[in-house]
């Protein structure tokens, strides 16, 4: 089959059936020791490496075949050998970290006896719906694995020639290692989507890593807990005391390093006392790199010598060469606009006044907030991570860049000797030591 091949929707396996081989695969997977997992892992990166060629080509073909793409869907679509070693050095870097299984969390002694250990474990099976982003595939593939999770991808029809090439090349380094291929799946074809969001009872997480009608879609029609963001929209603020060549510096890296990264940031804002000195700076220094800046009354005011248009919605994810400016009057000010504005993503303030940005650090809700850094290093691989599946703004399970930990839940253990709960009530009722710390029986 070349790579340009997609399998007719009809003569393909049912999404149910396929997602039912995903959990016997990830019951072997649950058993696997820390040895093996990395073993298999290490195969998958060589045999990345050992088909860039092949992948390259596939991904060529899909940027051809493109029609339409917006700019930033397109950036995140397109490889190109360094793209494609860093996707291989993710997966090597996941294999290097601690082992997320069967690590004890908590132990407590409930009676001399009776121990109870509280110890993490997989999910189980991950669905994952993505666009174009084909290092989303390497990335999950990844820490599935090393999280003893199975893992059912289904891409956008945009990036299916690589993504076939990829998880063909990665079920046949499992299969070298006498692994379950099934371990990670490929789902093609649309309708494959609410068919995968109905099999509540086969999957354990849905996974969307896309635009924002994708997260919403997915998060409206399934059972299935759901992890992901539907928004960027990430703000820097310029505090009134601050390094002004840092603070160009890192909102330059922040806009410009990655523009349709989902932690790009989307909205500066400066404080007034120095915004007549800054702004036109940050506007000269954004102009050389062809960012169209909105600005709201007093920064078009400020910049007046400069191509300035009006910010329409401050909600406004731009994913592209874009920023919107707001001139506020204080911390408190900008601690508001984000609350009001913001997606609970990436925030970060440029200060060198210690009490502030001790301020912002405890007050702005999101899932990370940074000090004279770039929104940009929100991002798992950066946080040692190894990758991420995903960056939630979710306060529940999992919240801001998800690596193997994210990708875990726990399971209680209790050893005993014939104890029952009934000795435990009662007039005559036997007392609960509660120790905890206790040495669980193993």
């Amino acid at each position: 089959m070349s790579a340009a091949t997609v399998p007719a929707p009809q003569t393909a396996p049912a999404t149910r059936d396929l997602a039912h081989a995903a959990r016997q695969a990830s019951r072997r997977l649950a058993t696997l020791d820390e040895v093996s997992r990395n073993a298999a892992l290490q195969a998958m990166a060589k045999a990345l490496e050992d088909a860039s060629a092949e992948i390259l080509a596939a991904n060529a073909e899909d940027v051809q075949a493109a029609d339409a793409l917006a700019p930033a869907t397109m950036a995140r679509l397109k490889l190109n050998p360094a793209r494609l070693r860093e996707m291989v050095e993710q997966v090597r870097s996941v294999a290097a970290l601690p082992d997320p299984l069967g690590r004890t969390l908590d132990a407590i002694e409930l009676d001399a006896g009776l121990d109870m250990q509280k110890v993490s474990v997989p999910l189980g099976v991950l669905a994952v719906i993505f666009e174009a982003r084909p290092d989303a595939v390497t990335q999950i593939a990844a820490l599935a694995i090393k999280s003893g999770n199975a893992v059912l991808l289904k891409p956008g029809s945009e990036v299916e020639r690589t993504a076939m090439v990829l998880v063909r090349v990665l079920r046949q380094a499992l299969a070298a290692c006498t692994l379950p291929q099934d371990a990670i799946t490929l789902l093609l074809g649309r309708e494959r989507v609410r068919e995968l969001l109905h099999a509540h009872d086969l999957v354990d997480m849905v996974i969307p890593r896309g635009s924002k009608s994708l997260v919403e879609f997915v998060q409206a029609n399934t059972r299935i807990p759901v992890l992901g963001h539907a928004e960027g929209i990430c703000h820097i603020y310029v505090d009134r005391v601050v390094d002004e060549e840092l603070a160009l510096r890192v909102i330059d890296d922040a806009k410009t390093d990655y523009p349709a990264a989902c932690n790009a940031v989307e909205t500066v804002l400066v404080h007034r006392e120095i915004a007549a000195e800054f702004l036109p700076r940050l506007a000269e220094r954004l102009r050389a790199h062809g960012v169209v800046l909105h600005g709201d009354a007093t920064a078009r005011q400020l910049l007046r010598d400069f191509p300035v248009a009006e910010v329409t919605d401050w909600h406004i994810e731009y994913g592209g060469l874009a920023l919107s400016i707001g001139v506020v009057e204080s911390l408190e000010a900008a601690i508001d606009h984000i609350h009001a504005h913001g997606s609970l993503h990436t925030e970060s303030i440029l200060s060198e006044d210690a009490a502030a940005a001790g301020r912002f650090l405890r007050e702005v809700d999101a899932a990370s907030v940074m000090h004279n850094a770039s929104t940009r290093f929100a991002d798992g691989f950066r946080y040692g991570f190894g990758a991420e599946v995903g960056i939630s703004t979710s306060k529940f399970h999992a919240r801001g860049p998800v690596g193997l930990e994210g990708l875990t839940t726990t399971k209680y253990l209790v050893r005993g000797h014939g104890q029952i709960a009934g000795d435990y009530h009662g007039p005559a009722a036997k007392p609960f030591t509660h120790q905890r710390g206790a040495k669980a029986r193993g």
